[in-house]
């Protein structure tokens, strides 16, 4: 029978577990020894000087993680009040409009911009209601701030509206407190400001004055608000001043509005029409 003898790896590994088994069992029967008191007290105290800066940094992360949390729960809680800012803006502008649509004198077609195009001279803004709900060419389009532009084109569920920045809107209107009587264009590109002609410089109109539509054009119904005026200048040789003003509605943020079922008055387009004809 042959016998296999274990390697010097195995043996040592035998040797440390029978040295390991003996000391446990000279711990276990000699705990109550002074000698193995004083070891445990040592031991006791060395380990609780380690835990300190171990539970620091244990505390350290947990701070961290803590922080990270806060950070995450802060950028929800921003964005959760910006869209409760934005709805009660939302909310608010729904009002205004709503206060507005129940005080018209006119029938009001409500509708929404579909499109719009600011960047040259003749722009244009679209909207979503037509022939089919009762627009027609020329009908004045307003919010609750005021005149928007005016209808020029229809079609059955869409319309084309000549806003206030184009080179050919004209609108007839008169200082409110004065009852001074001009004509309002635009008439600078890429400016936000109106301008109104025609007024005699002998009628003083001072800044913050509110411009409306004066109605005698029977295109626009009178009183819609326009803007307040800013500024004014003499022309030179002339006895009239320039007047300019800075609208109410801001074109490039207006998002929806109305469109003012107004006709004009066909007894005076008529008169208008005969007068014309006879003084041909």
């Amino acid at each position: 029978m042959r016998f296999n003898f274990p390697t010097i790896s195995e043996a040592r590994d035998h040797f440390l577990t029978a040295l390991i088994l003996v000391l446990s069992l000279v711990l276990m029967f000699a705990r109550h020894q002074e000698g193995i008191q004083k070891l445990r007290k040592v031991s006791i105290t060395f380990f609780s000087y380690l835990e300190e800066p171990l539970s620091d940094v244990r505390t350290f992360r947990e701070a961290l993680q803590t922080n990270q949390y806060l950070r995450r729960q802060n950028v929800l809680l921003l964005d959760k009040l910006s869209r409760l800012r934005s709805a009660e803006r939302e909310n608010e502008r729904l009002r205004k409009l709503l206060e507005y649509q129940k005080t018209s004198r006119y029938p009001l077609e409500p509708i929404q911009i579909v499109g719009k195009e600011l960047t040259g001279l003749h722009n244009t803004i679209t909207i979503d209601a037509g022939t089919a709900d009762g627009i027609k060419i020329n009908m004045p389009v307003v919010n609750e701030q005021g005149l928007i532009g005016k209808v020029v084109l229809t079609s059955r569920r869409y319309s084309q509206v000549l806003p206030l920045y184009n080179t050919l809107f004209k609108v007839s209107a008169r200082v409110q407190t004065t009852q001074a009587y001009g004509i309002v264009s635009w008439q600078e590109k890429h400016s936000t400001r109106l301008v109104m002609d025609y007024v005699p410089q002998t009628i003083e109109v001072d800044s913050g004055q509110v411009v409306e539509t004066s109605g005698y054009s029977n295109q626009f119904p009178p009183n819609i608000p326009i803007g307040t005026v800013v500024e004014t200048h003499p022309i030179q040789g002339k006895e009239i001043q320039k007047i300019y003003i800075i609208p109410f509605v801001s074109l490039y943020q207006v998002g929806e509005g109305f469109v003012v079922k107004f006709t004009p008055d066909t007894a005076v387009a008529n008169l208008k029409d005969q007068y014309r004809e006879k003084f041909r």
